[in-house]
């Protein structure tokens, strides 16, 4: 049986293990936290990528537990409502659509409980030097023991450590896109239902969704700013600080931010590399292909990447090399107008023309 270690418990990860598993692989997936990470923004799953979670078995329950806006209100500075809509919302596009949108830890969650009877997860640890042979690649780990698997993949996100042992310094594949985006979690003190608000300050703006039955806003707040130092405690700082300065709820969404135990924050990137592998090691999702938050397409790259990566791997067996790069012939145009969409309209969203065009530009079956 070929093994695989896959850096990353997220979606891309384990969505590529579920695949791997079906193809008769040997599958662990390695994940730094101590367990399912909570919180994160709300995500959509839309074209192409419906229809992996559908030959998943999950497109039904996705349906069940995908959020439900009847609308947006867009206020002033002040908190006054200059525009709603009962049509449209902000965070996935048409309400009318048969994309979805659901919480990530949700996704996380379904795709986590379809795997973990026969795939090896390794919670709390994390990769710290690759050494790859003719044979195999051995792999130390933090906390367990070393071992060798035939492939390694990279699905460890924006900051991945597997492209930074197996390619170099992020420095040479990362693009700042200008801004910062924070998201957490509070209690429902606006008494919102199934509505969201967005509103725009200067340079900074956030936007906030009821869930969880309308019992808990999920809030996104970004701000422009050049690229900063990845210290927790300082942008979560920051991030109070300029929601304290913000009118309207600014001081009691600072207080939110300042004791959610699920925030998060971290720069707008795009990872863009010229090749996805390296011998017997590759990258999946934002480890290889980010096409940030602003392109609403992170999701749906990692979904489509894992089934395509898995179906490269079974078509061509014990040829890794072919494998992956019909992987990268089968993504990269799939992967440029996605992350095409982050860049299109600068402080704005995408056309509905480039989404659509975007999201349904691959077949699952090439």
């Amino acid at each position: 049986m070929r093994t695989v270690l896959i850096s990353g418990g997220g979606i891309a990860g384990p969505a590529l293990a579920y695949w791997l598993r079906r193809h008769g692989f040997g599958v662990t997936v390695v994940e730094r936290g101590p367990g399912l990470r909570p919180g994160g923004q709300a995500v959509d799953v839309r074209g192409v990528a419906l229809d992996v979670i559908e030959r998943m078995g999950l497109l039904d329950e996705a349906r069940r537990v995908r959020t439900r806006m009847r609308g947006m209100s867009v206020l002033d500075p002040e908190g006054k409502e200059i525009e709603r809509s009962t049509e449209v919302a902000l965070s996935s596009g048409r309400l009318d659509s048969d994309d979805i949108e659901l919480l990530r830890e949700d996704l996380v969650r379904m795709v986590h409980e379809r795997t973990r009877a026969d795939v090896d997860y390794l919670f709390g640890d994390t990769i710290t030097a690759l050494d790859e042979d003719g044979t195999g690649v051995r792999v130390d780990f933090a906390h367990a023991p070393s071992r060798t698997f035939d492939l390694v993949i990279g699905a460890d996100g924006l900051h991945s450590t597997v492209r930074r042992l197996a390619f170099g310094p992020e420095e040479r594949f990362a693009h700042h896109l200008g801004s910062y985006l924070s998201v957490f979690s509070a209690d429902n003190f606006l008494a919102l239902e199934d509505w969201q608000v967005w509103m725009r300050d200067g340079d900074a703006g956030f936007g906030i969704m009821a869930v969880r039955d309308n019992t808990e806003l999920r809030v996104a707040f970004g701000f422009e700013s050049g690229p900063l130092a990845r210290d927790a405690g300082a942008l979560r700082r920051i991030i109070t600080e300029r929601l304290a300065s913000l009118r309207w709820e600014g001081p009691r969404l600072a207080e939110a931010a300042r004791n959610a135990p699920d925030f998060y924050c971290d720069a707008m990137a795009q990872i863009r590399m010229d090749r996805w592998s390296q011998g017997r090691v590759a990258l999946l999702g934002d480890a290889g292909y980010c096409p940030s938050p602003l392109s609403g397409q992170g999701t749906s790259l990692a979904l489509v990447g894992g089934h395509v990566l898995a179906d490269c791997l079974a078509r061509t067996p014990g040829d890794h090399t072919a494998a992956f790069a019909r992987y990268e012939e089968r993504m990269r145009p799939f992967v440029a107008l996605n992350q095409a969409l982050a860049t299109e309209n600068p402080g704005g969203p995408a056309s509905e023309q480039s989404v659509e065009r975007a999201k349904n530009a691959l077949s699952l079956d090439g």
